[in-house]
C-alpha cells in the first residue's frame, strides 16, 4: 500500500456558521440581507407589501416573511421579485447592505439569532422601520462590545474552541462520514485478510508488520505521549502499562492512521485536531469494517433492535467507539440522523456531535465543549439512575423537537463520563428501547429551566450559602506550545536515541 496525501478537507467559516445558524440555508443564501433588500427595494419604488404581492402572484404574509428573513424564497419567487423590483436576481442576492440603516437591520437580526443573545434570556427587539437610528446603532454597538469582551477573556483558549467549532461544521456537512477514509481503512483490511468480526491484537500487529512498521511495548514511554513513532527505524512504540482510558488496538490503529493519511507535521492547532479525529474515524474503520458493521446495523434496523450495546459487543470494543462508530454509518447508510455526547458528570460536555438538529448549548463563538448540558437531558438524568449494567432510554421534549436517548456512564481516570446517542422522534421506531416511559421537558437555552436554583429553594438559602470551588487551573493556562500540543519534544527525542540501539 502506498502512503496517501489525502489529509485535510477544505476550511469553512465556522463562526459564521456557528453565530447565526438561521441566517443562511444550507446553499449560503443570507435570508436576512436578503429580506432588508427586498424592503428596501420596494419602499423605494414606492409600493406596498399588498401591491408587491399582486405584482409577484403571492400573498403579503408571505412577503412580510421574507422581508424578516424567516423564509427562504423559490428560484421562481426571487426572479418574480427582481422583475417587479427592476433588478437582476444577482443584485438582489447581493451580499452588501442597500444602506447603512439596513446594516444595522442585519447585524441585530443576526445578533438576536446567535447563541450569545439567546444565552442572556433577554426578549427580542423588533427590527423594524419605526426603531430608531440612535437605538439600532447603540443595540448593534452593545453586542459587538460584549462579543469582543467575551473573546478578550476567553484568548487562552480561543483557538481550540474555533478549531473544535470549524470540525464540528465540517463534521455535520459530511454526516460525519468520510468516504475517503473508509476506502484507504477496506484496502488495508484486504491486505491481510481480515473483513469482519472483532480485530484481534493479531491481526493489530499484522497491520503494523503489512506496513512494515515492528511495534514494541515499553516501559517508560514520554509521559506526554499514548504511543510513539520513531520513522527512520519503522517502530511503534506503546505503553507496557495497561490503561483504563485505552485500548491498545485502538493506540496502535491510531498511530498507523497518521503514516497511511500521509500527515505532516501540524501547520496550527487546527490542523493538529484534524488528523486527530481523521486517525481516530481510520481505527474505528479498522476495528468495525464498513461493510459487515453495515449489514449488522441493517440487521437491526430490519428487525427494529438497533442498540449501541449490540455494535459495541460484536465487535469487541467499547461503548464510545461504537457510539462513534454508529455516527459515521447510521445516516450514510440508514437514513438516519442522529447526535451523540460525552458529558462529564459535572454536567460539562466533553465531545459532542450532531446532525439531526438537536440544540447543544454554545458559547458566543458557536463552541459546545465545555458547556453545561441540561440537567434534564438523557446524558445528565442517567448519571443518577442505580443500574448502571444496562443502557438507560429517556425522551426529552426540547425547543428543538423531541428526542430520544440512549446512554451509559464509563469510569475514566478523570472521572466518570456519560455517553448518549440520540435521534428525532421519528427515527425511535427502529431502536431497542423505544418502549421506554422515561420522559423530561428541557427548556434550555431559557434561564428558568435548570440554571436558576427553584424560588422556593432560592428564598430558603440565597445569601446563606458560601460554597469553596474547585479550582480548575487548566483553565488559566495557556495553550500548550510546539507542533504537537502538550508533547516535550526533548523528552521524545531522548527516548528515541535510549531506544535506538536496542
Amino acid at each position: 500500500m502506498t502512503q496517501s496525501t489525502w489529509n485535510r478537507s477544505p476550511k469553512s467559516s465556522a463562526r459564521g456558521a456557528a453565530g447565526a445558524p438561521d441566517a443562511a440555508n444550507d446553499a449560503g443564501t443570507d435570508v436576512i440581507a436578503l429580506g432588508r433588500r427586498v424592503r428596501h427595494l420596494r419602499k423605494a419604488k414606492g409600493l406596498t407589501l399588498d401591491a408587491l404581492g399582486e405584482l409577484v402572484g403571492t400573498a403579503p404574509s408571505q412577503l412580510s416573511l421574507i422581508e424578516n428573513g424567516k423564509r427562504e424564497p423559490r428560484l421562481g419567487m426571487l426572479t418574480a421579485l427582481a422583475s417587479a423590483l427592476g433588478v437582476g436576481v444577482d443584485e438582489l442576492l447581493g451580499t452588501e447592505p442597500p444602506s447603512r440603516r439596513a446594516a444595522l437591520e442585519i447585524a441585530l437580526e443576526r445578533a438576536q439569532r446567535g447563541p450569545l443573545y439567546g444565552s442572556l434570556g433577554l426578549p427580542k427587539v423588533r427590527v423594524s422601520s419605526r426603531l430608531p437610528m440612535d437605538v439600532l446603532e447603540a443595540l448593534v454597538g452593545l453586542q459587538h462590545e460584549l462579543e469582543r469582551r467575551l473573546d478578550e477573556q476567553a484568548a487562552t483558549p480561543e483557538e481550540a474552541r474555533r478549531a473544535n467549532t470549524e470540525l464540528r461544521v465540517e463534521m455535520r456537512d459530511r454526516n460525519n462520514y468520510y468516504g475517503e477514509i473508509e476506502k484507504q481503512a477496506q484496502e488495508l483490511l484486504s491486505a491481510v485478510g481480515h473483513s469482519s468480526g472483532p480485530l484481534s491484537h493479531n491481526v493489530a500487529a499484522d497491520l503494523a508488520e503489512h506496513l512494515g512498521f515492528a511495534v514494541r511495548f515499553v516501559g517508560g514511554l514520554p509521559h506526554s505521549t499514548r504511543s510513539l513513532t520513531d520513522l527512520k527505524n519503522r517502530r511503534i512504540y506503546l505503553s507496557q502499562g495497561r490503561s483504563v482510558d485505552s485500548d491498545p488496538r485502538t493506540v496502535l490503529l491510531q498511530a498507523l492512521g497518521h503514516y497511511v493519511l500521509g500527515h505532516q507535521t501540524p501547520v496550527d492547532y487546527s490542523d493538529f485536531l484534524r488528523q486527530r479525529v481523521y486517525t481516530n474515524y481510520f481505527a474505528g474503520a479498522l476495528l468495525m469494517p464498513e461493510q459487515a458493521t453495515v449489514e449488522f446495523l441493517r440487521q437491526g434496523k430490519a428487525a427494529k433492535e438497533l442498540a449501541v450495546d449490540d455494535l459495541r459487543d460484536a465487535f469487541a470494543v467499547s461503548y464510545e467507539s461504537a457510539a462513534h462508530r454508529f455516527t459515521n454509518l447510521a445516516t450514510e447508510h440508514l437514513g438516519i440522523t442522529c447526535h451523540f455526547q460525552k458529558v462529564h458528570e459535572s454536567g460539562i460536555i466533553h465531545k459532542a456531535y450532531e446532525n439531526d438538529g438537536v440544540n447543544f448549548p454554545a458559547d458566543h463563538t458557536g463552541a459546545i465543549e465545555g458547556q453545561s448540558v441540561c440537567r434534564y437531558w438523557t446524558s445528565r438524568a442517567v448519571f443518577e439512575v442505580p443500574d448502571k449494567f444496562r443502557s438507560y432510554e429517556q425522551y426529552t421534549d426540547t425547543a428543538t423537537g423531541t428526542y430520544w436517548c440512549t446512554a451509559r456512564t464509563e469510569r475514566h481516570s478523570s472521572g466518570t463520563y456519560s455517553l448518549s446517542i440520540g435521534v428525532p422522534f421519528q427515527h425511535v421506531k427502529w431502536f431497542r428501547g423505544r418502549d421506554t416511559v422515561e420522559r423530561s421537558k428541557s427548556k434550555c437555552p431559557e434561564e428558568s429551566c435548570c440554571r436558576r436554583p427553584p424560588s422556593a429553594l432560592s428564598e430558603l438559602w440565597a445569601g446563606q450559602a458560601w460554597p469553596a470551588a474547585r479550582a480548575n487551573t487548566h483553565l488559566l493556562a495557556a495553550m500548550p506550545s510546539g507542533a504537537f500540543p502538550g508533547v516535550d519534544e526533548t523528552e521524545v527525542y531522548s527516548f528515541l536515541q535510549a531506544h535506538e540501539g536496542r
